[in-house]
């Protein structure tokens, strides 16, 4: 950096003489003064083509040197200064991705937009996807999440739209795609779950008959209580580590016993 600085002062102290004779001629000489600023404007502009060129190799190298550290953060600084020094889609889809896998979704949002475009790359789609889920706009995910299922369709973003879908009760919508996931959904394919101190996997069939319950509840909230529990129970016998289904499982029968109190309490009609 110094070298590129001490070459940028040293050229600019050049031009400055040439300024300041051009100012110094006199009218006769006007043809002699226009070409001088010429001369000048010339030489900037390829000085700073020189020095852009040189600061672009010069972060090239950083940023490989920030991923042979394992530094995200010296990696970002160096794709966000290559990405001003020489813009390109392909580089600001890869810093919003970063910031993504960083869990800085509003920055990967800011960086790379949150508008389905026509021309978006498989990995600008993810990202504005899975980041306007993280920050709780499924409204918003569900048209990122079918311009994926749209371009390379499979259970795991069956899951996702399922999920999303019953977050904003467009159930029908989610029955779709639980069909699809249940229909679709291999033994090897896992599903993680966060809720407890320690993640841990399940199937991703296990999982779509859990938002299978989830639908059935929803669909009626007091008549399909007994269903809903009915698929939790065969969910859980295939899948017995699933710690979700338990929870809420004991939620369900919490709501029904409040519900049959609650009748219980209703005063009777008299004959």
């Amino acid at each position: 950096m110094l070298k590129i600085y001490t070459k940028i002062n040293n050229s600019f102290s050049y031009f400055k003489i040439l300024i300041f004779y051009s100012l110094g001629l006199g009218t006769k000489n006007e043809d002699m003064k226009r070409l001088i600023i010429l001369i000048v404007l010339f030489g900037t502009v390829t000085l700073n083509a020189q020095s852009d060129s040189e600061l672009v190799k010069h972060f090239e190298a950083f940023y490989q040197q920030m991923k042979a550290q394992g530094d995200v953060q010296g990696i970002i600084n160096a794709m966000t200064h290559l990405n001003i020094l020489s813009p390109s889609e392909e580089r600001k889809d890869t810093l919003a991705y970063i910031y993504m896998s960083e869990g800085k979704y509003m920055q990967a949002l800011n960086t790379i937009g949150f508008e389905l475009m026509l021309d978006d790359s498989d990995m600008a789609v993810e990202v504005k996807a899975i980041s306007l889920k993280a920050v709780k706009q499924p409204k918003l995910a569900i048209s990122l999440f079918q311009e994926m299922f749209k371009r390379e369709p499979g259970p795991v973003i069956a899951y996702e739209l399922a999920e999303l879908n019953l977050q904003v009760q467009q159930l029908d919508e989610a029955e779709k795609h639980i069909q699809y996931g249940l229909a679709n959904a291999t033994d090897e394919m896992k599903k993680a779950y966060y809720e407890t101190q320690t993640p841990y996997e399940v199937s991703l069939k296990s999982a779509f008959m859990y938002l299978n319950a989830l639908l059935t509840y929803n669909r009626d909230r007091k008549a399909n209580i007994d269903e809903a529990v009915d698929i939790l129970d065969a969910t859980l016998k295939a899948s017995p580590n699933f710690n979700l289904i338990q929870l809420t499982k004991n939620e369900l029968l919490r709501q029904k016993q409040a519900l049959q109190v609650l009748e219980s309490a209703q005063p009777q009609p008299k004959n």
